[in-house]
């Protein structure tokens, strides 16, 4: 069998990732707001990155492609605990479940019932796309590292070891602020923060409570600057279906099918971002309390 071949698409966005974020880094004293906006976007895109090299690109060699990936951009989400809770999310049944579902946003509502009333309100705040972009960080970044501390105080030494490499990361970034960089850490802080809140528009609405599971995944049709910075998951059935396809071919696979993908997932549709943000801004899509709980697991799965 011949070698597969490099991947250069994500290989050049890489590159021009690492150069955006090293130029936002060093344009503070000449614009802190361009030094933001760029550093900002970088970070977001990277973590895209990210995220296709957990899926095995752009090399065959997989520690070559993660070697890429290493510095920790955004300081708090060790890249080996993003892959390791991602590749367990690609269990289509267990999507949107409150316990075996990393990414879920619901709750048991045996539980949501126990919650404080406070984090209940900042809770529903989330649950709307401007809670999920100024919360969303905050809140998902609290609930991840307490379940990590958890965890490592349990005994978990391969999540420990997770977090001790992301140190090492966390030391490249700062290294590079301090020698090279004009970029206050306090101000990188902040960039990685609406970096993250950035991820959380595709993140808001990829999933959906629905007793199939086929039906709980999205496809946003927008072709535009969003898509690029999310690497066209927009498309987020086509990528679950096809998790191993690098992502400049899912559009291409998407209109090639586009009525088969949306059969599949009951019609969970939406033109583009515009529409999501003139209906979500600032209302709810979703309940906190898992609406059709329990998750329903036993049904067969159909990937083509």
């Amino acid at each position: 069998m011949p070698a597969r071949a490099i991947e250069w698409p994500t290989l050049a966005l890489l590159a021009l990732t690492y150069v955006v974020w090293a130029t936002g880094t060093l344009l503070w004293e000449v614009s802190a707001l361009l030094s933001l906006v760029l550093t900002s976007i970088a970070i977001a895109q990277y973590s895209s990155l990210q995220h296709e090299v957990l899926h095995g690109h752009p090399f065959a060699n997989q520690r070559l492609n993660e070697a890429l990936v290493f510095p920790a951009f955004s300081l708090v989400v060790p890249y080996i605990r993003f892959r390791d809770t991602h590749l367990a999310h690609h269990y289509d049944p267990n999507l949107t479940d409150p316990y075996d579902d990393a990414e879920s946003n619901y709750l048991d509502p045996a539980v949501w019932e126990r919650t404080p009333r406070v984090m209940q309100k900042l809770l529903r705040i989330n649950n709307t796309l401007l809670g999920r972009m100024l919360l969303g960080p905050a809140i998902g970044t609290y609930y991840f590292v307490k379940s990590d501390l958890a965890l490592i105080r349990a005994g978990d030494r391969g999540i420990a070891k997770a977090w001790v490499l992301n140190g090492v990361g966390v030391a490249m970034v700062l290294a590079w602020l301090l020698s090279f960089g004009t970029m206050p850490v306090l101000a990188y802080v902040l960039a990685a923060y609406i970096g993250y809140s950035l991820l959380k528009i595709r993140t808001f609405l990829e999933h959906r409570a629905h007793v199939a599971f086929r039906a709980r995944t999205v496809i946003i049709e927008d072709r535009g600057p969003l898509s690029l910075l999310f690497l066209n998951n927009n498309l987020h059935v086509v990528h679950h279906m096809h998790p191993a396809v690098p992502w400049y071919h899912l559009p291409r696979m998407y209109a090639a099918k586009r009525a088969h993908y949306q059969r599949r997932n009951e019609a969970y549709v939406y033109r583009n971002y515009a529409e999501i943000f003139a209906k979500y801004l600032f209302r709810a899509k979703d309940p906190v309390p898992h609406p059709v709980w329990p998750v329903r697991k036993s049904e067969a799965p159909d990937m083509e």
